[in-house]
């Protein structure tokens, strides 16, 4: 008998009676992260649904949660403001829509308006 060394893998199968069962793990299909000058962002801003805050909305960025993440860290600490970066948006607190086009542009992401 073979041990199963990806035993972590199926933490929620516990015992199967099926001699013939083979565990199958899902695999998550991420999205590959675009090249910076392929990005296409479109930088806006809103205020409805916030309490009368403006915010800017960068969206549009296809790739990871880690690299949107990381794009929206450089953001904020760039324009020393807050904000979050989730569901395929980077929302930075402020009207600061075009100095964050300008920071945009300066990282090599040519195609934001």
């Amino acid at each position: 008998m073979q041990r199963d060394q990806h035993w972590k893998d199926r933490l929620g199968m516990v015992y199967s009676t099926n001699p013939d069962y083979v565990f199958e793990t899902e695999t998550d299909e991420t999205e590959a992260t675009l090249p910076a000058r392929q990005q296409r962002l479109r930088v806006s801003i809103e205020r409805s649904g916030r309490g009368g805050k403006v915010v800017t909305l960068v969206r549009g960025f296809v790739g990871t949660d880690d690299d949107l993440k990381s794009l929206g860290k450089l953001l904020k600490t760039r324009c020393g403001v807050g904000g979050s970066a989730k569901d395929g948006e980077i929302i930075v607190q402020g009207n600061l829509r075009d100095r964050v086009v300008e920071i945009l542009k300066s990282e090599g992401y040519s195609d934001t308006k």
